[in-house]
């Protein structure tokens, strides 16, 4: 996956100021000031887990490729892609096949693909704030030169007594920066372990980023309790689709 982050967003300096005088160390201040969470390596654990060809039938369906086909035309309409289904039917699996489906077709053009898992375990560290920072972060990181904007606000909060953490605000902000200039998925998976209080803000700033940032595709898995919330909050822009029990689906954790 990191490997097509470089190759889809080579343009992006090209578009942007940045700081080209910036050493090693605060390049991994600033990264780590986005975000501590390190959702590539979790990625690659649920791609390593991935058995066969589960959840192969959803990329060949009438919505996915309506939801897929319709980024980057300015349009609201099929924005949202939502999978839910029950424990058990290989919902996160299905998350990182559609991910890693997302960087094979987009290889060589400038789409930033970036995911998100949740994590009931971690639902403490995993805040709207968080959350939207590590999306920030897999793009930036990828990035020769960090863009000015976001290194000008780094050394803002480094006035601070103590230095100030990032607001969701400001977050918001800078990925609305960055997802207006280009296509960008966003994949986000096991949304209703996200706390409900994160998960209004969460869903807050991501209407508010798909509002802003037309070309910006969100996907989405869960199970059937948040797609009331999704549909509401996301209104006008959602595709669902069900998620059931199949041979494709049973989950095995194979070595890797």
């Amino acid at each position: 996956m990191s490997q097509n982050f470089s190759r889809n967003i080579d343009s992006f300096n090209t578009i942007i100021n940045v700081s080209n005088n910036l050493t090693a160390d605060n390049r991994s201040e600033i990264l780590a000031w986005l975000s501590l969470l390190e959702l590539k390596l979790w990625h690659q654990d649920v791609q390593c887990r991935r058995v066969g060809d589960v959840g192969e039938w959803l990329l060949h369906t009438e919505k996915f490729r309506s939801w897929y086909d319709s980024s980057g035309e300015g349009e609201g309409d099929n924005a949202v892609l939502f999978c839910y289904g029950d424990p058990g039917v290989g919902k996160t699996f299905i998350s990182s096949l559609v991910v890693d489906s997302l960087c094979d077709q987009t290889s060589g053009q400038n789409t930033p693909i970036t995911c998100f898992y949740f994590d009931f375990a971690s639902r403490k560290e995993q805040s709207a704030a968080n959350m939207l920072g590590s999306l920030l972060k897999q793009i930036v990181s990828e990035v020769e030169n960090i863009p000015e904007a976001i290194s000008r606000a780094f050394q803002e909060q480094k006035k601070a007594i103590g230095g100030r953490l990032r607001r969701l605000s400001e977050i918001v902000k800078m990925l609305h920066t960055i997802t207006s200039l280009q296509q960008t998925f966003v994949c986000i998976d096991a949304l209703g372990e996200c706390t409900p209080v994160h998960r209004v803000k969460l869903l807050a700033s991501l209407k508010e980023i798909l509002e802003k940032s037309p070309g910006t595709r969100l996907f989405v898995i869960g199970r059937p309790y948040v797609r009331a919330e999704i549909e509401k909050r996301l209104v006008g822009q959602v595709i669902s689709v069900a998620v059931g029990p199949s041979k494709d689906a049973i989950i095995m954790y194979p070595s890797c």
